[in-house]
């Protein structure tokens, strides 16, 4: 690790070096904008950009890459829950980077900038200048501050003139654009899905788009520069497959989709809500499975709604479903159901559950369908409850 770091500071300082020189001589140096294409892994499931410097002259291939993260970090984690994860900006040479895509099943593309030589020096100066240790690290947001927009802002400030995107584009949400990039990956999708808010089914502009690498790419592909003459040219001069992989699709998860889980446990659900009913008798042991999975499942939630800085968990409606209520009464339910005592709190959870799904529909926010067979299994045990209640009252 200490010699990674150390030859990566070497490519630094050699890069400053080399900046002094730009001033004298103009090499023969180009930028292009990389996009991989996604991975398997719930971090790469959206791909990745990056940018590549060329210097010809020098003999110099490096990638910036605005997406360097450490596992090892202290309480990674619950920074990463939190939202407070910590990227940085760092250089590697491209025989690496290429090796490590091509190995992952990633392709590459590579499209190359329409720059003039005093916007390369510009762009250069600004990326090393943002390799410096005070500057490489920043508080990634994985909507509105990651590596692709980092790479889109720092081409925009090189520029002389303004980048002009295209103006009539598709309206998309965030979540529906997570969407496209999850499909074949359900559970990804649904845990996703569980902690986004009303918040990522808004509709977004065109900038707020392209915190996704691929419609970044797409983006630049149709966009020019507009120079202050009024003079215009296109930010991209060609775009070609720098690396050309295939992803292993043979790879098996989970056998189960959870839809079919889901519809698993609401039948597990009847079942023992048929039981408790026809024999007059509350399972306790299955209340506690039950509601401790629901009120753990609540904890998350509402950590992310009430303390989490990642965007559009606040305003997360899932939270009427999973809260940590139920873990904070669980004891309680226990001893009534051991001592067969009449629990009002299944009635209320009866009523509850039932208005939740019937106003699923108008709330303002985008359902996973899982939630509907989970909500219906949990409507079925406190239905269960209240009759076998009465009986015995």
């Amino acid at each position: 690790m200490f010699a990674i770091r150390f030859r990566v500071l070497l490519i630094g300082l050699s890069l400053l070096i080399s900046l002094q020189s730009y001033s004298q001589k103009n090499d023969s140096i180009q930028f292009s904008l990389l996009t991989c294409a996604p991975g398997t892994e719930i971090y790469s499931l959206f791909g990745h950009t990056a940018i590549r410097y060329q210097n010809f002259t020098q003999n110099r291939d490096l990638v910036f890459n605005y997406g360097m993260f450490s596992f090892s970090t202290p309480n990674f984690i619950f920074r990463f829950v939190k939202g407070e994860t910590d990227y940085q900006l760092g250089i590697t040479e491209f025989a690496p980077f290429e090796a490590e895509y091509m190995f992952r099943g990633s392709s590459v593309y590579q499209q190359v900038l329409n720059l003039t030589q005093e916007e390369k020096n510009r762009l250069l100066e600004l990326l090393v200048l943002n390799y410096q240790p005070q500057n490489r690290i920043y508080r990634y947001n994985y909507f509105y501050d990651n590596c692709t927009t980092r790479a889109r802002d720092q081409i925009e400030r090189c520029i002389d003139g303004k980048v002009i995107y295209p103006d009539s584009v598709e309206e998309k949400s965030f979540r529906g654009i997570v969407h496209e990039f999850t499909k074949g990956f359900q559970w990804e999708e649904l845990g996703m899905d569980l902690c986004l808010g009303a918040e990522a089914d808004e509709t977004i502009d065109i900038r707020r788009q392209m915190f996704s690498p691929f419609y970044m790419r797409a983006f630049a592909d149709r966009a020019y520069i507009e120079e202050p003459d009024g003079k215009v040219r296109p930010l991209v001069l060609k775009e070609e497959v720098i690396v050309n992989a295939e992803r292993d699709e043979d790879e098996v998860g989970f056998p189960f989709s959870p839809m079919t889980c889901a519809i698993a446990f609401l039948v597990v659900n009847v079942l023992f809500a048929v039981l408790q009913v026809l024999k007059k008798k509350i399972y306790w042991g299955w209340d506690i499975v039950l509601y401790l999975s629901q009120g753990i499942a609540g904890c998350i939630i509402s950590f992310l709604f009430f303390f989490s800085v990642h965007p559009t968990v606040g305003s997360n409606w899932m939270i009427l479903l999973f809260n940590p209520i139920p873990l904070l009464y669980l004891s309680f339910m226990v001893y009534n159901d051991v001592k067969r005592n009449n629990d009002r709190y299944h009635i209320v959870n009866l009523v509850y559950l039932t208005f939740f799904m019937l106003l699923m529909p108008v709330i303002p926010q985008e359902f996973n369908l899982t939630v509907l067979p989970l909500a219906l299994g949990l409507w079925c045990n406190a239905m269960s409850h209240t009759i076998v209640c009465r009986k015995l009252k």
